[in-house]
């Protein structure tokens, strides 16, 4: 179990991390995402004991690793780290890297849990073979490999992807969470691309000029975004005014849009009502007219950029059969269920 509590950290007197707090419990994959900058990269080496925080603490199955007592050395925490560039040995094999962290086993016993997680990480093939000969995909397992053999209490893995083929990310961060589930992983990965976190994380934590936004599920950051900030980050989407007629029905340009649950938002209040791509509907038959300004080819569908009449901008997303010229009035009609507002 990993709790981070009240953290800050202050690096060349600047704020880093502002009064940061979360909890991951055993066996589960928790991401830090957010913008380059924003502090992510800084949270996961405090945790690993590379920085030392100026206030608050890290608790790690409830021993404090770094706070107000003597900080715990960063290499007795039982921590595996996995850095972007992998940093993996390059004059030694595949095997004889994973092999550098089991100095404390020795004879049949190492051998042993070397072989386990060759096994466990589908590293057998190449395990004969050294870094240069190696794939990126395979690099990264053999450097997962020797982060998880000596057993870490907690995984931290460092932007994992980013040497990667765009194609490959979403296929092997899936992989990856299913091997770090059988081996009942505690693991905190840094990212900036949500698609990633979204395969990966059962909790995810957006992270802006050094603050923790929202921690929470991608259901809920993508559904219920704890604010502005947070909503226009995840996901796409645009924010449209309007007048909070009661607990459920906000007056817009598209009309009136009902909630299936209370918004929250204040009667006669002027909020913004956030309106996702999903949320317009392509309708031939609709009254309700918007101009393509924009389309960008998905396959199955288009995104079109859409303007109302007011000159709003929309997103929505239509089945690609349906080809609209740029400058051409379609028909939508709004399909939200779920009001989200900020005032």
């Amino acid at each position: 179990m990993l709790e981070v509590k009240n953290l800050t950290v202050i690096l060349d007197g600047k704020s880093v991390i502002s009064d940061i707090s979360l909890r991951l419990e055993q066996g589960r994959i928790g991401c830090l995402l957010g913008p380059s900058g924003c502090g992510k990269t800084t949270l996961l080496r405090t945790v690993a004991g590379f920085i030392q925080p100026w206030s608050g603490e890290v608790r790690i199955n409830d021993l404090c690793v770094a706070g107000a007592a003597s900080p715990v050395p960063a290499e007795q925490r039982g921590v595996g780290m996995v850095f972007q560039d992998f940093a993996l040995f390059p004059h030694l094999t595949a095997r004889e890297n994973i092999a550098f962290g089991l100095h404390e086993l020795a004879g049949r016993e190492r051998q042993d849990r070397i072989d386990e997680v060759l096994r466990t990480l589908e590293v057998t093939g190449f395990q004969h073979k050294y870094p240069h000969q190696l794939s990126g995909g395979q690099q990264q397992r053999v450097a997962i490999a020797r982060a998880l053999a000596p057993s870490p209490n907690i995984l931290l893995l460092d932007e994992p992807f980013s040497n990667m083929d765009v194609e490959l990310r979403e296929q092997i961060a899936r992989e990856l969470r299913i091997i770090l589930k059988q081996a009942d992983m505690t693991t905190i990965l840094v990212t900036h691309n949500q698609l990633e976190a979204f395969a990966m994380a059962d909790e995810i934590g957006v992270i802006r000029d050094g603050a923790l936004l929202q921690w929470d599920t991608a259901f809920n950051l993508y559904h219920r975004p704890a604010g502005p900030q947070v909503a226009d980050f995840i996901g796409e989407g645009v924010f449209l005014g309007g007048t909070v007629l009661n607990a459920t029905d906000v007056e817009t340009e598209l009309g009136v849009l009902r909630s299936n649950v209370p918004h929250g938002g204040t009667s006669q209040a002027q909020v913004s009502v956030l309106v996702r791509p999903d949320d317009i509907v392509h309708d031939d038959n609709s009254r309700q007219t918007a101009t393509v300004r924009d389309k960008v080819f998905r396959g199955a569908e288009f995104l079109y950029t859409l303007t109302l009449p007011s000159g709003a901008r929309m997103l929505s997303l239509v089945p690609s059969h349906h080809d609209h010229a740029i400058g051409e009035n379609i028909g939508i009609r709004p399909e939200i269920d779920h009001l989200v507002v900020f005032g």
